[in-house]
C-alpha cells in the first residue's frame, strides 16, 4: 500500500531499515520494559534506579549536571524527579551559590538503590547472557560514542548548571 503522503513503499522500508532514531528508540524501548520489570521488586524504574546510581556515583550536582550526565533535557528530567523527590529518595539542597539548587541521594535514596541494585545486576547478567558478553560491551561503546558525536539535539545548552 503507497503512504497517502506519495512516498512509495520502497522508500519507507529503506527509512524502516535505516532510520538510527527508530533502531535506538526500539531498543530502548525492550530493553527499559525488561529492566523496568526487575527493578519494580524495588519499585524503581530503570530511569529512577540511573538518576539513583548517578547521584550516589557523583554526589549532590545541579540539575543542569545532572541533565549532561544523563543525556536528557531538563524538563524531562525534572519530571522524573518529582517522584524520587515525593518518596524522599533525593533532596534538593542549596549550592555554594544560593540561586543554584542541588540534587542530592538521601539515605533512604542510597537503602533503595541498595536494594535495586541486586535486581540491576541480575537482568544486567541476562541481558549480557542471551546477546553476548562482548556484543553488549561493544553497543554500550558504540551507544557512547553517539554521545561523543558532537551531534547536539538540545536547543537548551546543557552546560549551565
Amino acid at each position: 500500500m503507497e503512504a497517502q503522503v506519495g512516498i512509495s513503499k520502497a522508500v519507507l522500508d529503506d527509512i524502516n531499515g535505516r532510520c538510527n532514531c527508530l533502531a535506538a528508540r526500539q531498543a530502548s524501548r525492550y530493553l527499559t520494559a525488561a529492566y523496568d520489570q526487575a527493578l519494580s521488586l524495588a519499585n524503581l524504574r530503570a530511569t529512577q534506579f540511573s538518576i539513583l546510581h548517578k547521584l550516589t556515583w557523583d554526589g549532590p550536582v545541579t540539575i543542569g549536571e545532572l541533565a549532561a550526565a544523563m543525556a536528557m533535557d531538563r524538563t524531562t528530567l525534572s519530571s522524573n524527579l518529582k517522584p524520587l523527590e515525593r518518596d524522599g529518595l533525593i533532596a534538593m539542597v542549596p549550592g555554594r551559590d544560593r540561586r543554584v539548587k542541588k540534587v542530592m541521594v538521601t539515605a533512604a535514596g542510597v537503602s533503595q538503590y541498595d536494594m535495586a541494585f541486586p535486581l540491576w545486576l541480575a537482568v544486567q547478567k541476562e541481558f549480557e547472557d542471551q546477546f553476548g558478553r562482548k556484543r553488549a560491551e561493544t553497543l554500550r561503546d558504540s551507544l557512547r560514542k553517539v554521545l561523543r558525536s558532537g551531534f547536539s539535539p538540545w536547543a537548551e545548552d546543557q552546560t549551565t548548571p
